[in-house]
């Protein structure tokens, strides 16, 4: 072995050192080491045999053990199924058969997605004990990759809301606080990879999904450009709200899991036909001149101040990086109409058989939105697709002067995990339960890139993300701007302690 190249041990016992500090038993902090491991690293140290498939599952088999029962991020737990696959793993190195980029990484998918197999509820009474025969195509696409699924993380009823509870397993606690909320829809796969239950945890998002859970528990989310990973079952197949992604512990981790899912797919009309493989390319960038308009307040939307000033806060780490700062934003009024209508049209769309069938069985803010979206007319949804293309249109106008757009991902930080929606920020009161996630849905209306990043915390010690937007399918160029800031910043790097 050259000198220069260090050790399983010495890897293990370097990322161990801070842990040793907590108080935790030398075997404990060598498994935690194993957990909090860059999803690169792991799969380098899995590829070398530094590390083996089944070394690496049984610690965070451990980590779940421990930790999960007090945040209830992990909901269904193949342990067994993993150990089977992990064993393959090591076989097919031992036999030197080719090897994908996720090659005996732990992943956990979140639970509105299909595992063949494995049981998906959706948060939803109606389906606690289904099991799908076929993947969706992020899991069947993480599988080719190598990636060993641990289980499923927990998800609000159908994804509806950025607070992620359900009558079939609970809430989810925000390992910053126990008492706050983690956000949503994808809470439990941001807490999951908070907590080291995976290196790799896939998410969806339509009004925040997957930038909401990750600002709230102090990871990296990233919502693609539309197609970017393509669904080839999407009900509205030329719809832009939805899409499925990623989160990561760092943006370099989520840009190599990126790779493995994102790629074209010919029988989803809006695919990029792009290689998923131009993502695993190095992110770093010299941003001088590059200019970025910086949020006022989106035409009269409330922050709670703790907000505005953690973010305020880091426009001086900007502007350090080299980039040109100016206050400014576009208008966003036609989001009002876009996303309100056509959301409430796509959930009526999804539910209306299971809701006709079990009324009872949806919780009351999914009732609101089914019944609204169901008594729509066919002029409503016209000047709601028409204001979707008004704002489209002055987005990508307002990004030609401007690289990127820079605003909070969430408009106050973790709540009461007992709250199933705030209900007032800064005096402003709301009567719709997606009324406080304006911030995070006027963006998914654009159908725009957009990450959101560590950025801080209140003085309570609850995070916030920082959400920067590109231009349209610059994918990469989001990807980039967010490992700047993120290496500049540091504060992903602050762990839990309820994990460690």
């Amino acid at each position: 072995m050259n000198d220069s190249q260090p050790t399983r041990d010495d890897i293990l016992m370097g990322t161990a050192a801070a842990i040793f500090a907590s108080g935790v038993t030398e075997a404990q902090a060598a498994d935690n080491s194993i957990c909090f491991m860059s999803a690169i690293e792991m799969a380098r140290m899995i590829r070398e045999k530094k590390l083996s498939a089944r070394e690496a599952l049984a610690a965070h088999l451990k980590q779940i053990e421990r930790v999960n029962p007090k945040v209830n991020a992990i909901v269904t737990l193949v342990a067994d199924m993993a150990a089977d696959a992990a064993a393959k793993a090591d076989e097919m190195q031992a036999h030197h058969e080719k090897l994908g980029p996720l090659h005996g990484l732990p992943v956990a998918h979140k639970d509105l997605l299909e595992t063949r197999g494995i049981r998906t509820t959706f948060g939803s009474l109606l389906y606690k004990d289904y099991i799908p025969a076929e993947d969706d195509i992020v899991v069947e696409r993480m599988r080719r990759a190598g990636a060993i699924i641990i289980g499923k993380t927990n998800t609000p009823e159908f994804g509806a809301g950025s607070q992620t509870f359900n009558k079939v397993f609970g809430a989810t606690r925000n390992p910053y606080d126990l008492t706050k909320t983690c956000g949503g829809s994808s809470g439990g796969a941001a807490v999951s990879l908070a907590c080291g239950f995976a290196p790799v945890s896939s998410g969806s998002d339509t009004g925040g999904s997957l930038r909401n859970p990750a600002a709230f528990c102090n990871v990296v989310g990233f919502r693609p450009s539309v197609g970017r990973v393509p669904n080839p079952k999407a009900a509205f197949a030329w719809s832009t709200l939805t899409t499925s992604g990623c989160l990561g512990r760092s943006v370099a981790d989520l840009a190599y899991v990126l790779s493995t899912i994102a790629g074209p797919d010919s029988r989803a009309p809006l695919s990029i036909n792009e290689p998923g493989e131009f993502f695993a390319r190095p992110l770093e960038r010299n941003f001088k001149g590059a200019r970025v308009a910086w949020f006022a307040d989106l035409g009269g939307v409330p922050f709670d101040p703790r907000v505005r000033a953690v973010i305020d806060g880091q426009r001086k780490t900007i502007e350090s990086l080299g980039c040109i700062v100016e206050q400014a934003e576009p208008d966003f009024s036609s989001a009002e109409i876009a996303f309100r209508v056509l959301r409430a049209f796509g959930t009526a769309h999804s539910a209306e058989a299971d809701y006709r069938a079990h009324p009872d069985a949806f919780k009351d803010t999914l009732k609101g939105e089914i019944e609204e979206g169901l008594h729509l007319s066919g002029m409503d949804v016209a000047r709601a697709e028409s204001a979707h293309g008004q704002l489209w249109r002055g987005f990508q106008a307002f990004l030609e002067k401007y690289e990127y757009f820079i605003l909070p991902t969430t408009q106050l930080p973790p709540f009461d995990v007992d709250t199933p929606y705030p209900t007032e920020i800064a005096s402003v009161k709301f009567t719709n339960y997606i009324d406080w996630m304006k911030s995070c849905w006027y963006i998914s209306t654009t159908g725009n890139p957009a990450a959101s990043v560590p950025a801080g915390f209140t003085p309570e010690g609850l995070p916030v993300g920082i959400q920067i937007v590109g231009r349209n399918k610059e994918d990469f160029s989001v990807l980039q701007l967010a490992h700047a800031f993120e290496q500049a910043s540091g504060f992903g790097k602050k762990r839990p302690s309820v994990a460690l």
